[in-house]
């Protein structure tokens, strides 16, 4: 039987990252991620797995974003009872990670429960618990980058820096296909910029079978900007944001980019190049991966002083909810860092919604907001959001810099590729918006690049053999590709209709004018 690869997920979307690799001898994942963007989209978190778990033997994790890890414990929950695989940092983070992520599911299931039940309707199930996460973290197992291992018969993995954030790796996957040939298989992960505070570039072995690459910003060529220019203009943001009088809040996500802007804000105020002000990073998970980052300091560039300007008296770490709300207090002269990055769950939103309708505030988001967030929303530019059921007009100063991207841009992307060669079957794009991937497939072909480059559809099927992957016939996709690519869905048109319906209403001369269009949408509806 040929290698059969299917791309349950980071397909037609961008996050709920997964791969089930089926060869002769059995099957494994490459990564069990959530799905996150639109509410058609979150909903695929709650169906059954399109593969029985309990046939899957293994599953190897690039690192330990939840888009990547994060239905592990519903796996595990389903019945999976191999080993899950990972650098011993992607686990040391999970420890945290997915009891966190099982906590916000419980809550978030919790407030929606008690809506439903004022409303009369049924009450869901959390995808998982924080009890699930727990016991689903028992199945772990530490690799080391750069060393062969066996990970069952017929398949030997290495993991290489993927310099995406702390653990992040590439997988390169040598399997045998039964006739005494084997495959040789790179699945990018999410692939780091090549300068970057804490790593080195990415890296990663040459002459392979398939790649299966990351394409989340193949569209975009960023500014070409060294640390320096980067930590200048964070400084500048920093003092216009103080200078306009009211807090600076940044969405943040928890690992690796509060550490890298933490780090950075607390070496300008050592260096006396912005004023001195309270910082606070709000959020226990951000503060948990702190301390693993403060743990390997030693593996990472750039963090010499890491634990000294972490313990610098203007940082305050807010661990339980009542230090989070006293923040409320301050409406100017502060920095809060808060997750989620995209502003989906946690803390984060409990402070937009305290500082969106200042016009003295400033919101700078610094990394990529997927289609349909809360963080898209904002940046779209919207006059208005709900948030929580509550309409918040945006008046808040909104600012945005992608220097500290996880994510390699266009121009990295094709070299990083170009040192993977020869790729000799194909090359996958997945992990990235319609029009990223179609740009990326554009200027890989207009390079010169040899490789067979596919763009896969969610759930889709390929047979992978020696020099060509051929598209297998299978059932209906969860989720139709318009669908899964689209930034908005039906519950985002609603939200707007709703808030549109509320202005119009409201700047009507009287209440005839009113009751005439409240009328007139009534008969539409019935028509």
């Amino acid at each position: 039987m040929p290698i059969r690869l299917t791309f349950h997920g980071a397909a037609s979307t961008v996050t709920g990252s997964c791969f089930l690799i089926e060869h002769p001898k059995g099957r494994f994942l490459v990564d069990c991620g959530l799905f996150q963007g639109t509410k058609t989209i979150r909903e695929l978190n709650y169906g059954p797995f399109p593969f029985a778990p309990k046939s899957i033997d293994f599953v190897l994790l690039t690192h330990a974003h939840i888009d990547h890890a994060g239905l592990l414990p519903k796996l595990w929950k389903a019945g999976f009872e191999g080993p899950v695989m990972a650098t011993e940092p992607t686990l040391e983070l999970l420890r945290f990670m997915l009891p966190d992520s099982g906590y916000i599911q419980e809550s978030e299931v919790r407030r929606l429960n008690a809506r439903n039940r004022r409303r009369g309707r049924e009450t869901v199930e959390p995808i998982y618990t924080r009890a699930d996460a727990e016991a689903c973290l028992e199945r772990v197992e530490a690799c080391d980058y750069g060393r062969w291992f066996e990970a069952a018969p017929g398949v030997r993995v290495q993991f290489w820096n993927a310099s995406h954030i702390l653990g992040s790796a590439s997988l390169e996957i040598e399997i045998a296909d039964g006739t005494g040939q084997h495959l040789r298989l790179l699945f990018s992960g999410d692939i780091g910029p090549e300068d970057k505070i804490f790593h080195d570039s990415p890296s990663g072995p040459r002459g392979l079978d398939y790649v299966i690459m990351e394409a989340t910003y193949g569209d975009r060529d960023r500014e070409d900007v060294t640390l320096e220019q980067r930590r200048d203009r964070l400084r500048r943001e920093i003092a216009d944001a103080l200078a306009a009088g009211g807090n600076l809040v940044i969405p943040a996500f928890a690992v690796e980019r509060s550490q890298e802007l933490l780090y950075t804000i607390m070496d300008l105020m050592a260096h006396r190049e912005i004023p001195s002000c309270p910082v606070f990073l709000d959020s226990p998970l951000a503060i948990r991966a702190t301390e693993v980052f403060a743990h390997y300091r030693d593996t990472l560039h750039e963090a010499g002083d890491l634990r000294r300007l972490f313990e610098r008296p203007e940082l305050r770490f807010c661990v339980t909810a009542e230090e989070s709300m006293a923040i409320n207090r301050i409406t100017g002269g502060a920095i809060v860092l808060a997750a989620s990055g995209m502003c989906e769950a946690g803390r984060i939103r409990h402070h937009l919604r305290h500082n969106l309708w200042r016009p003295q505030s400033t919101v700078l988001f610094t990394g990529y907001q997927a289609p349909g967030t809360l963080g898209h929303v904002i940046l779209s530019g919207e006059s208005t959001i709900r948030l929580g059921g509550e309409e918040i007009s945006v008046k808040a100063r909104i600012r945005q810099i992608d220097g500290f991207s996880g994510h390699a841009d266009q121009p990295e992307l094709m070299r990083w590729l170009a040192a993977r060669q020869p790729v000799r079957g194909g090359v996958f794009l997945v992990h990235g918006e319609d029009h990223a991937i179609d740009r990326l497939r554009q200027r890989l072909d207009a390079s010169g690049c040899r490789s067979p480059i596919i763009q896969p559809a969610l759930d889709q099927r390929f047979a992978l053999r020696p020099g060509c992957a051929e598209a297998l016939p299978g059932g209906p996709p969860r989720l139709e590709a318009r669908f899964a690519s689209s930034p908005a869905d039906w519950h985002n048109a609603f939200a707007r209709l709703m808030l549109d319906i509320d202005r119009e209403t409201k700047q009507l001369g009287d209440d005839r004018a009113r009751l005439d269009l409240l009328g007139r949408l009534r008969r539409t509806l019935r028509d």
